[in-house]
């Protein structure tokens, strides 16, 4: 059997849910470790809600209390590690070290830690994904014109994401990616390709957001919050163009969208600690535009 450890947000859970898709779509026998929601406490515990929960559509296997520790058996107590050197037992866990790790496909009764984040490891169960991932119907009658006006336009969804990842080591890991360099390129790219494009603004910082795009063609999407905040990613997949952040969420959107002539674009990078240069993101990410913080393609 083979576990996979859930954490992170909507986008990162999307992600292990992916993986879990993939190796079933393999034959093998795997199941999601949601511990981190449910029983966990203090540190271990995810602040986040599980939102795979409120897809639609979606159905997993959750592994037990004793399947995990039966992988998971890394306690660092002395009668712990005592009894392991007795029996033999090891912690089986294997960690994401590496952004692509076709390994893992050839492994069985190991716990998988990690994102896994890279689109080569599913790309080709994508429209498997696509019909299994259906977002709930909306409360809100806000999101229903939006889609009723998409529906006559050349709507292309921008994320800018800015708030948490200004806490993050002082944005030193994610910030300065998403530069207006990447948004000025990303924009010149769409209008050049796109007739009469109208773009739907979706951030963690709306104010910010409405200060920096308020062209004629330009809608801050921001009524989305709480337990509705994942609407957001409903309607970027509603999108005929997506311009991502470095965000597993828009990623997310984009990847979700269904039209065939779709444009995904999205920063070279995801933060500042990755050292991929860009052949190698372009084979990680077929069909994905890349812009560099410069605002170069």
């Amino acid at each position: 059997m083979i576990v996979i450890h859930v954490m992170g947000g909507l986008g990162n859970q999307l992600y292990q849910y992916a993986l879990y898709e993939k190796l079933r779509a393999l034959g093998r026998e795997v199941k999601l470790d949601v511990y981190a929601y449910r029983q966990a406490e203090g540190a271990e515990r995810e602040w986040r809600a599980l939102e795979l929960e409120w897809l639609e559509g979606i159905r997993y296997e959750v592994c037990t209390a004793a399947e995990r520790q039966q992988l998971l058996d890394n306690s660092m107590r002395l009668a712990d590690r005592v009894r392991r050197r007795l029996t033999g037992r090891r912690d089986k866990t294997v960690r994401e070290c590496a952004a692509y790790m076709p390994e893992i496909f050839e492994m069985d009764d190991v716990y998988l830690y990690g994102f896994w984040g890279c689109e080569k490891y599913y790309e080709d169960i994508i429209p498997l994904l696509q019909e299994k991932i259906v977002f709930p119907e909306s409360s809100n009658p806000k999101n229903a014109d939006v889609l009723r006006a998409m529906a006559g336009e050349n709507a292309v969804s921008v994320h800018i994401r800015r708030k948490d990842y200004l806490t993050v080591a002082d944005g030193k890991r994610y910030m300065g990616i998403c530069t207006d360099a990447y948004y000025k390129g990303a924009f010149r790219y769409i209008t050049e390709r796109v007739e009469r494009p109208v773009f739907y603004i979706f951030s963690d910082d709306p104010a910010f957001a409405k200060t920096q795009f308020c062209e004629e063609n330009m809608h801050v999407v921001d009524w989305n919050t709480g337990r509705e905040s994942l609407q957001d990613m409903a309607l970027m997949s509603r999108c005929r163009h997506n311009i991502c952040a470095n965000s597993t969420f828009s990623i997310w959107g984009a990847r979700l969208n269904r039209h065939p002539d779709k444009i995904m674009i999205r920063p070279l990078h995801h933060d500042n600690y990755e050292a991929l240069d860009a052949r190698t993101v372009h084979e990680y990410w077929k069909g994905w535009v890349l812009i560099d913080a410069d605002g170069k393609v």
